[in-house]
């Protein structure tokens, strides 16, 4: 079954422990795939990196993503997100970082700062899903 929005029987999986693996394009057109936290406001699939890493550069040259999400309680149920980036910000990164640090690891803090480091958002538009289970 594919659609544009989240399925609402899948939105479970952004309230889990559940990695997602973020699928970006490289310069010379080739893919790079990183697991990453993964958050959802209700409209947008939201990840949050370091900027100028390897993913920041990419999917700011480059907005075209594709996300999938494993139920780490059922490694057959998975969604599929394709879609394209509609924003990408530094305004309020940082707490969300932490935020996601509270549900991952169950920290307060997130505790892999660098100094200096900027946390960017990239809020991604689902254009496309697919889904098991």
């Amino acid at each position: 079954m594919s659609n544009s929005a989240i399925p609402s029987t899948f939105l479970d999986l952004f309230n889990a422990k559940a990695f997602a693996h973020l699928g970006t394009l490289m310069p010379d057109g080739s893919p790079q795939v990183t697991p990453v936290w993964v958050d959802y406001d209700g409209k947008h699939v939201l990840i949050n990196t370091a900027a100028d890493r390897q993913k920041d550069r990419n999917l700011q040259r480059d907005g075209r993503v594709a996300i999938s999400i494993i139920d780490p309680d059922n490694a057959y149920r998975y969604l599929e997100v394709r879609g394209t980036v509609v924003e990408r910000t530094t305004e309020g990164a940082a707490a969300h970082i932490d935020k996601m640090a509270k549900k991952y690891i169950g920290q307060d803090k997130y505790p892999w700062t660098k100094p200096g480091e900027v946390r960017v958002i990239f809020k991604i538009r689902p254009d496309h899903t697919t889904h098991m289970g």
